[in-house]
């Protein structure tokens, strides 16, 4: 299925206000009928794009509304995996208390978290 330009637009304007943190916009789209799971080319969802970029917010207000914790990307990275490679315990907290997998996704949360070195969101684990 092809997109027509109008469409493409909107949607990379929803991913742009995922990775900029733009909670209240973003979550007044997601009210009003928007995917928490729309996916970009890669297959990056919101919430990964949002946890990647270090927005706690943003990832609150999507796990709120239902957004998918374990889903991952085409290179198999979870929301939790993106947090655990910027060592962002913030985020990471976000979603390990909505009930995120440390072990979902590859490679997941835990093995890039130790390749990374972020001891700190390792920790959170506690595995």
């Amino acid at each position: 299925m092809e997109l027509d330009d109008e469409t493409l637009a909107f949607a990379h304007r929803m991913f742009e206000l995922a990775r900029e943190g733009k909670t209240a916009e973003l979550a007044e789209m997601v009210d009003a009928g928007l995917s928490t799971d729309l996916t970009n080319d890669k297959g990056d969802t919101l919430l990964i794009l949002a946890a990647y970029y270090s927005h706690p917010e943003t990832v609150s207000a999507l796990v709120e509304r239902g957004a998918a914790l374990d889903r991952a990307n085409d290179r198999g990275q979870t929301a939790l995996a993106a947090a655990a490679f910027r060592g962002d315990t913030k985020t990471a907290q976000v979603l390990l208390t909505a009930g995120a997998d440390p072990l979902a996704g590859g490679p997941n949360a835990v093995e890039t978290a130790r390749f990374f070195g972020n001891s700190d969101v390792l920790a959170m684990f506690n595995l």
